[in-house]
């Protein structure tokens, strides 16, 4: 069944551009700890190309969610949908066909994760209403992705003025899930999630986030007691992303997902960067999955493993990736072990992204309508 779903990967399809830029989602240093090198083994994935034939997904049937755990398992496979289906700060859609989440389904993801940017659609004075031809397209992307058997993560994506003045938006924030959770409220809680906000940071740091957090919570199970919701740690600069963990305090509800963001080494994954002062002296740095790069990777998964036991919480890994700017063998290495590491941590992943133009992180060529092969079997090896 594998080889029948992976055959209609190589499908030429025509029309549709994706946007031309990388917004950047990452705060990044270049901290790394000392640690012990492993004998850590990490599988070599390989893929050949076949011939093609035209197919479309079968939604899967919906069962209802046994616990959080289950919840959080149906997000193991996940792609963020980043500069493609990122709804940015013009509400323009680079790429807006049903047939995009058709080829993400058969290609074997569960779920897309949907940066979009409420903050920039809604009233900025009392009761903050957010626009509702925004919300209908936002609503036409959940639909289509439940359609085709994908879990939709509804994320609060970019909301820096929140970020930068915590005091004068929370109340605006809270009325933005007020509005989010009312409207989503009938929809299964299987098969649409909600994360409160991408990488909280700047201004409104833990302690802020944290009570911040748990008012937006209460807020949401007025109207959505049992849906599953996504709480990123906070974004100090740690490419690890695993360090403040400690940090996250989330209130007794059963029904959370603590979740972080991986791109460790910055000097690897992100060489080359634009946005980041000092990274084209980066360019040409390899990542060789030597016994000491996959101890880091050892090391900053056990962090976020030991907080997860003790915390009783699963736990989502909702981005990782690395610039094409790379060495594209890297790449593949770097993406195939960072994914290997959270399958055997038990964590769900989501990788950015779906289609960003060159240089990105696009698992996907939007020109040549076509997967990059070897990087889909680095995320999904096609034996699995």
């Amino acid at each position: 069944m594998k080889k029948v779903m992976m055959i209609v990967l190589t499908l030429v399809w025509l029309l549709a551009a994706c946007t031309p830029t990388v917004t950047p989602a990452h705060s990044i240093a270049t901290v790394i700890p000392t640690v012990v090198p492993t004998n850590s083994v990490v599988p070599t994935i390989t893929f050949t190309p076949v011939s093609t034939f035209t197919a479309v997904s079968t939604p899967t049937s919906w069962p209802d969610l046994a616990n959080i755990y289950d919840a959080n398992k149906r997000l193991n496979h996940t792609v963020n949908l980043a500069n493609a289906y990122g709804i940015w700060s013009n509400g323009e859609w680079s790429i807006m066909q049903e047939k995009y989440f058709n080829l993400i389904s058969l290609a074997g993801f569960t779920a897309v994760r949907i940066p979009i940017e409420f903050s920039n659609h809604a009233l900025n004075v009392a009761p903050y209403t957010i626009d509702p031809l925004f919300t209908n397209t936002v609503e036409w992307i959940v639909d289509t992705a439940n359609h085709h058997g994908l879990v939709a993560i509804i994320d609060m994506h970019n909301y820096f003025s929140l970020m930068d003045d915590p005091t004068n938006q929370s109340e605006r924030f809270l009325a933005l899930w007020k509005q989010i959770s009312e409207h989503y409220q009938s929809y299964p809680n299987s098969q649409v999630y909600f994360e409160l906000l991408n990488e909280p940071t700047r201004g409104l740091n833990y302690m802020k986030w944290n009570d911040l957090l748990a008012k937006a919570i209460f807020i949401i199970r007025q109207t959505n007691p049992l849906r599953p919701i996504i709480v990123d740690n906070e974004a100090t600069g740690d490419p690890s992303g695993t360090l403040s963990l400690q940090d996250l305090k989330l209130p007794d509800d059963p029904n959370l997902i603590a979740s972080f963001h991986y791109y460790r080494p910055a000097q690897f994954t992100h060489q080359g960067a634009d946005w980041i002062p000092g990274s084209h002296s980066w360019l040409g740095t390899t990542w060789d999955g030597t016994p000491q790069e996959t101890a880091v990777i050892a090391y900053d998964f056990n962090l976020a493993a030991s907080w997860a036991k003790s915390n009783k919480r699963p736990i989502f890994m909702g981005e990782f990736g690395a610039l094409s700017t790379a060495d594209h063998t890297s790449r593949v290495r770097w993406i195939t072990a960072v994914r290997f590491a959270a399958e055997q941590n038990g964590f769900s992943w989501g990788y950015w992204d779906f289609c960003t133009k060159l240089p990105g992180f696009g698992v996907y060529d939007i020109d040549a309508q076509t997967w990059y092969f070897d990087l889909l079997s680095a995320l999904i090896p096609i034996n699995k």
